[in-house]
């Protein structure tokens, strides 16, 4: 399906690394043992790399949301600048790890995502603030997929998070080999319900831009697509477009099946759409036939098997 394993960034504490700022670690069961065998980790820990030691006191931001300073709590020491440094020198490194995404620590005031607790001048906390490198990746590298690993605990984010990473590795395998407009017109034709399942209007724009491929450069088109193409894809997923998704493909072989068969695919559907089974059901169905009917358009498209899957991702959503 794509280079494997893929390069994954990640906060070293979640490998069980002894980092954390009492000495201790968050070692998270899937990411290790589960998506681990599929990736490889690039782990950092933006307080250590900036020389703060383990253990350390433990930290904050203060102040303004979008220019926050990292304050220890009890000696108010300011750690801002180390911070800044560590992570202006740690992205330049990374820019040749070839990272397909990254999976942060939530809360921390180095690594959180989102909701990171922010302090005013009078010490009440807020929940607007985002750690201070992965503000700063962020800003940097745009297009790679980021999550928490607090949030991967949903089934639904989790099964995002790994589709949106699967299909960035698809897309840098794209640009970094020889890519043509017709390279481009064949990968936007294999994630077409992929991205139908995600968002139809961002399919829609994709296509007008794969139409007027002549007007661009080949790196410029590409480039274009990308953004579109990641943006298509961070939009969740639904139940009822996954059943207009199914019902679709279904009408590729519908006439090659026996009344009784029509009957039990649909029934399979309509049980997945009231949330009797889970998605892979249907979809391990309809797989069958698409492989017994031999349907080439359908078989070749990403969406039935969009990453590996002995994840059992689908098994929960």
């Amino acid at each position: 399906m794509t280079i494997v394993p893929l390069r994954l960034g990640i906060s070293r504490c979640l490998l069980g690394d002894e980092v954390r700022f009492d000495g201790g670690h968050k070692r998270d069961h899937f990411l290790t043992d589960v998506l681990g065998p599929y990736v490889q980790w690039v782990p950092v820990c933006p307080e250590v790399e900036a020389g703060l030691g383990t253990p350390r006191e433990a930290m904050r931001l203060v102040g303004d949301p979008d220019r926050p300073r990292l304050i220890t709590i009890k000696s108010e020491r300011d750690h801002t600048d180390a911070l800044h440094r560590m992570s202006a020198d740690r992205l330049d490194s990374l820019k040749s790890s070839d990272l397909s995404g990254y999976v942060f620590k939530k809360d921390s005031p180095s690594c959180g995502v989102e909701r990171v607790r922010i302090y005013n001048q009078h010490g009440m906390p807020s929940r607007n603030g985002v750690g201070l490198f992965a503000r700063a990746f962020i800003e940097h590298f745009p297009l790679i997929p980021v999550e928490e690993e607090g949030r991967l605990c949903d089934p639904l984010l989790r099964e995002n998070f790994i589709e949106r990473v699967f299909c960035y590795r698809r897309y840098q395998d794209l640009v970094n080999g020889d890519v043509t407009r017709q390279a481009l017109v064949r990968f936007h034709t294999v994630h077409k319900y992929l991205l139908l399942a995600h968002s139809q209007p961002h399919y829609q724009a994709l296509g007008r831009l794969v139409a007027q491929a002549n007007r661009y450069r080949p790196k410029e088109l590409a480039a274009k697509y990308g953004d579109l193409f990641m943006k298509a894809v961070a939009v969740k997923a639904t139940v009822r477009k996954h059943v207009n998704i199914l019902q679709h493909i279904l009408g590729y072989f519908k006439t090659h099946l026996a009344a009784r068969e029509k009957t039990e695919l649909l029934g399979v559907i309509e049980d997945y759409h009231r949330g009797l089974v889970p998605l892979i059901v249907p979809l391990t169905l309809i797989k069958h036939y698409v492989q017994f009917f031999n349907v080439e358009y359908i078989r070749d498209q990403v969406y039935l098997n969009p990453h590996p899957k002995e994840l059992m991702l689908r098994n929960h959503v």
